[in-house]
């Protein structure tokens, strides 16, 4: 079966990142939001894009 490297490292990235707060969801989008914070950059964004007006005519 075909496996994709860049996948199967970001899985082992995430588990371990994981593993080191032992799995506590808060305590991991704690650190999110901290690395977030310290890098001064907008890694997330929640805003809705505008959409494009995309008329049909016939």
């Amino acid at each position: 079966m075909w496996q994709d490297e860049i996948l199967e490292n970001l899985y082992k990235i995430r588990e371990e990142h994981a593993k080191s707060f032992n799995y506590d969801f808060k305590a991991i989008f704690s650190d999110w939001l901290h690395r977030q914070a310290v890098s001064r950059k907008k890694l997330v964004s929640l805003e809705t894009k505008p959409q494009a007006n995309k008329s049909v005519s016939h």
